[in-house]
């Protein structure tokens, strides 16, 4: 045991760096898993703790006035039913915010449905204008119980008396509308009513919606929202960057695996009569595994327990949403088992990893088998040794010149070893460009041991590869940003009106603003699907004369009667394809449309499906524009312009900013930064790995090289060469495969959110070379020092390496 924790010492100081990088890189792995574990136990936990506290409905239906909901509590399926509750829109303000929300009479806390107090109390029945706020509706306003709400356009307010969560939809501006409870008497005048449905079986919720249309009638219903689309918004981003973080880190784990693999593979190659004295004194092959074995196994285990300590001991102190998450995670029952099995089985698999390169060390015999004479990996190809001996092409010059000729470096005259060039002129001479010998040498010691070198490259591209993915997700995200239009958010501002709003006028007032360059009329229903089981949006945007910019992935544009462009969502739902014909149900009036292209929709999970106003006109004549849709002049401020149209309207507009699905993914640069710093120090300890590698493998050759006249520095550029070569031919194979991977990998994303494939764009062609480049220079610096050392050894020290 002794001899073994000294052979280990001796080996922690001929590596301290390798050691350092490796347990920099497992804690780097471990603390992007165990961040990935708490952004899924943050997405999913507290909606799912609010669900079942609040004894959530499964079901949520909007019907008109009239319905009666009596026959719904006697539905099978159906445990418990919450309302009905008269429901009325209306718009909200509070020190100039202002939002547009769903009124909701209640009597009395509800008992399926309840929402969860986290400030103020209850609705009181002696203040009949006190209401509840659900909180994300409250954080938009900014306001705190207490607060007096002004409802524009009229003479009320409203008094915050509490603020609450619910498992319901949450509040989007322009999108969906915010919670408020309310008494019955701050309803007066209601639009609709909404009952809430408590299944026994959450998964038969399309049969029970189904069911509940029958029994109604498709007339009735004005809206469906179910337990499934409040927990997808509820996840939203968090999910998004729980999967981004458990991919690269898994990635990385894989990537550290095998530079672990690679690392002891190539120090057993160094070592291998160092191995041969261990076991002629009395070493036996599995005390010689556990060598290897247990000190990688040390250097693991010390990046994993650094990296549980300080994410346990961050924790909520990290800022942004990686704290808040890290902070509900905390408080979760399986937060002590994650934090327990997930180092441990990246402890594993790095172990598994170095054993299986370990068991080739004791495999070792004891006495050191006489290296062949030539080289494994073959002698030179035919055109290596044509370029050794110094033709590579020739330059004809006519230009007769006496005597012997002039000889200089890198070119070579008629009457040296070469012959004249065939198209040299009569009495001319044929100069010969000569490729240096270090730059031959170094290649064809970089490729000449075909599986090892193969391997080597395989390793080294790995965490490249993942770095081209991450750099890629980084230039979509920026183009959420720098360029929405071609994401499906070709306009920045979001105006609704009231009914009784003049379309002339109104459009005449929002042009008139000379910041905005279109103002696109419009309306956005919800309407039921075939089978009724579920509610999608239908919008009416633009006109024929001058349609919306829709961003297009896939067809053409609706230009025709009937025609329509839908979002990857509602082509999932439905089981189409663009070209088919749909039929959807608006109230007791049937819509049926031909879809002729699929356009990108960030909003409503891509459940939307778009026409002109004038194709909906043609079903219902009396529609009037509810919604516009402004696009700005370049350079214009969205903000600025809003506050200018809501004091032009003076209080009859509600202008609202485009939600941006990128806003809310800012946290993931710095994950992604993270990450490419993590990828990076893998690929240094496998650059490393195959620098040592080079370096030794060399020291037989230096007696031959030098022999034939090659100074140290020559030999030095055959190695720097030869690391140069494996690393460029890793950045060549990391982009031909990463740009497909990345493209596919965000496309597929976008696809499963409803939003759609087509937002993938890979980084910029200058950026992806001045990356590549930087690696293979990095690359070249990096074994110079080492390569330098060892052509400048005494002649005595390389004696005894090569015996």
């Amino acid at each position: 045991m002794r001899a073994t924790l000294r052979w280990a010492h001796s080996d922690l100081r001929t590596h301290r760096g390798e050691a350092l990088f490796l347990i920099l890189a497992t804690a780097g792995i471990v603390a992007s898993l165990l961040l990935a574990a708490a952004l899924f136990g943050y997405a999913t936990n507290p909606w799912q703790r609010v669900f079942t506290e609040a004894r959530g409905a499964h079901v949520w239906l909007h019907t008109d006035r009239a319905a009666d909901t009596g026959e719904l509590a006697a539905l099978d399926g159906v445990r418990s039913v919450a309302g009905p509750y008269p429901t009325a829109s209306a718009t909200v303000a509070v020190r100039g915010t202002r939002a547009s929300v769903e009124l909701r009479g209640t009597a009395e806390q509800p008992d399926v449905g309840r929402p969860l107090l986290t400030a103020g109390h209850w609705l009181d029945p002696a203040d009949p204008d006190g209401v509840v706020l659900e909180t994300r509706l409250a954080r938009a306003l900014l306001a705190q119980p207490g607060d007096a709400l002004a409802l524009p356009g009229t003479p009320r307010t409203l008094t915050v008396l509490g603020i609450a969560d619910s498992p319901e939809r949450r509040y989007r501006p322009g999108e969906q509308p915010g919670l408020v409870w309310a008494p019955p008497a701050a309803v007066p005048d209601p639009g609709g009513q909404v009952i809430g449905l408590r299944l026994t079986d959450p998964g038969e919720t399309d049969y029970a919606v189904q069911r509940a249309v029958t029994v109604l009638g498709a007339g009735a219903i004005g809206q469906v929202s179910t337990w499934e689309q409040a927990r997808a918004e509820a996840q939203g981003e968090n999910r998004l960057l729980g999967q981004v973080l458990g991919l690269f880190g898994l990635g990385a784990l894989l990537a550290a695996g095998l530079a672990v693999h690679g690392a002891i593979g190539t120090r057993i190659r160094g070592h291998l009569r160092d191995i041969s004295v261990l076991k002629a004194i009395g070493f036996t092959p599995g005390q010689v595994v556990r060598v290897f074995l247990l000190q990688h196994l040390a250097y693991a285990l010390l990046g994993a327990v650094a990296a549980a300590a300080l994410t346990q001991a961050l924790g909520s102190r990290v800022p942004g949403r990686l704290g808040d998450a890290l902070g509900v995670w905390q408080g979760l029952p399986e937060h002590t088992v994650a934090l327990f099995v997930v180092p441990a089985c990246a402890v594993l698999f790095i172990g598994a990893t170095t054993g299986l390169a370990a068991w080739r060390a004791g495999r070792v015999p004891p006495v050191p088998l006489p290296r062949p004479a030539g080289a494994q990996g073959g002698g030179l190809s035919g055109a290596a040794r044509r370029v050794l001996g110094l033709r590579v092409f020739r330059v004809p010059v006519g230009v007769r010149v006496r005597g012997r000729g002039v000889r200089g470096r890198g070119v070579r005259g008629s009457d040296g070893a070469g012959a004249p060039g065939a198209g040299a002129s009569p009495g001319g001479r044929a100069l010969e460009v000569r490729v240096p010998p270090a730059l031959v040498l170094g290649w064809h010691k970089a490729f000449a041991r075909r599986p090892r070198s193969f391997a080597t490259v395989a390793r080294l591209t790995l965490p490249l590869l993942l770095i081209v993915v991450a750099m890629s997700a980084w230039t979509t995200i920026d183009r959420f940003h720098s360029r929405p239009e071609q994401i499906g958010l070709p306009t920045a501002l979001t105006v609704r009106v009231d009914a009784d709003a003049g379309d002339r006028g109104t459009r005449a007032l929002l042009e008139r603003d000379p910041e905005v360059a279109a103002a696109y009329p419009g309306v956005e229903v919800a309407a039921l699907v075939p089978g009724q089981t579920a509610t999608i949006a239908l919008r009416g945007l633009g006109t024929r004369e001058d349609p919306y910019p829709y961003a297009l992935a896939e067809g053409r544009r609706a230009h025709g009667p009937d025609e329509a462009v839908a979002g990857q969502g509602l082509l999932d739902l439905l089981e189409v394809e663009v070209g088919d014909w749909v039929r959807m149900t608006v109230g007791d009036r049937p819509q049926i449309l031909h879809i002729v292209g699929r356009s990108i929709e960030p909003e409503n999970a891509g459940r939307v499906i778009s026409t002109s106003l004038d194709t909906l006109r043609e079903n219902d004549p009396r529609l009037e524009p509810a919604l516009y849709q402004l696009r700005l002049q370049a350079g214009a401020d969205p903000d600025e312009v809003a506050g200018r149209l809501t004091e032009a309207g003076h209080g009859t507009l509600d202008v609202h900013a485009v939600a941006n699905p990128a806003d809310g993914l800012s946290p993931l640069r710095g994950v992604v930064l993270g990450l490419v710093a993590v990828l990076a120090l893998v690929g240094l300890i496998e650059l490393l790995t195959a620098i040592g590698g080079t370096v030794r493998e060399s020291e037989r050759d230096l007696l031959a090289l030098k022999a034939i006249g090659l100074s140290p520095r020559q030999i030095t550029g055959i190695t720097v060469t030869a690391t140069g070569c494996t690393a460029l031919a890793a950045v060549l194979l990391a982009a031909a495969l990463g740009l497909p991977l990345a493209h596919w990998l965000i496309d597929a994303q976008g696809a499963s959110s409803g939003i759609g494939a087509g937002i993938a764009r890979a980084p910029s062609a200058v950026l992806l070379v001045v990356v590549g480049a930087a690696a293979v220079l990095g690359a070249a610096a990096l074994a110079a020092v080492p390569s330098a050392r060892a052509a400048r050894r005494r002649l005595a020290d390389t004696l005894s390496a090569v015996a």
